[in-house]
């Protein structure tokens, strides 16, 4: 526990075999009170991994149902223990775990509800190996996104994010995408209800094991991610209504 806040960390999880292990060698134990893995119908043996690991906590899909309904699992069962700080990781070892702590420090003292390890914040993006397109299109969304949704994010689109659970229960996140816009929706629905939102500096690794979504399937999460901003917008007008905004 960190300032008597229990912290648990979830791994949303697709053939995530070949990293997993060097992912959770990082993850401080000493402050993370639980690990939760979800499996979203692995083809690989994530999950005979994450048992060797001792991962206590292991939910498998008995289908694969998508990035978002992946996180949802996780939510639900860090929720139902409890939680008073859950940190989203992607389990691909793109993002180093030692952040935790930082991460979770923030949260715990009551400075911010939501922090975002950010690849933006420093120049490692692509010195880290992410594709030019890809950071491109990262800046592109992020400068639309900061103008309708009001904020001042370096960027929306990190798989390792710190929660106050507090506000993660006052959202309708079940009611979200299952695919990967739904980072983009549960970061809009927190800033509708006003949480502070910080950064955090994260190095990234961009290699053949880590995870990451091909071209076309980019250009229709961009879509998405701006059909979730000009909602907000339109939220924030009082002349609209959205249902991912209501309450939970």
């Amino acid at each position: 526990m960190l300032n008597n806040k229990k912290i648990i960390v979830v791994l949303p999880a697709y053939n995530a075999a070949k990293t997993l292990e060097k992912t959770v060698s990082e993850i401080p134990l000493d402050l993370v009170d639980e690990i939760i893995l979800t499996d979203d119908y692995s083809n690989d043996n994530t999950i005979e991994i994450a048992k060797k690991l001792g991962i206590h906590y292991i939910i498998a899909h008995d289908k694969n149902k998508g990035y978002g309904a992946n996180q949802k699992s996780c939510y639900q069962k860090a929720l139902e223990l409890n939680a008073s700080i859950i940190i989203m990781l992607h389990p691909d070892y793109q993002y180093t775990p030692k952040l935790i702590p930082a991460m979770c420090s923030l949260v715990a003292h009551d400075l911010y509800d939501v922090v975002l390890g950010s690849r933006i914040l420093s120049k490692g993006a692509l010195k880290g190996g992410m594709p030019l397109y890809k950071y491109i299109s990262n800046r592109l969304l992020t400068f639309i996104q900061n103008i309708l949704m009001n904020q001042k994010l370096s960027e929306y689109h990190t798989g390792f994010r710190c929660f106050n659970a507090h506000y993660l229960k006052q959202i309708d996140f079940e009611n979200n995408s299952d695919d990967f816009v739904f980072d983009n929706e549960i970061l809009a629905q927190l800033c509708y209800k006003r949480a502070r939102i910080g950064e955090i500096s994260c190095p990234a690794k961009y290699f053949e094991e880590a995870s990451s979504i091909n071209f076309s399937r980019s250009v229709t999460y961009g879509l998405g991610v701006l059909r979730v901003s000009c909602s907000y917008f339109l939220q924030k007008t009082t002349w609209f209504r959205f249902s991912i905004f209501k309450k939970a």
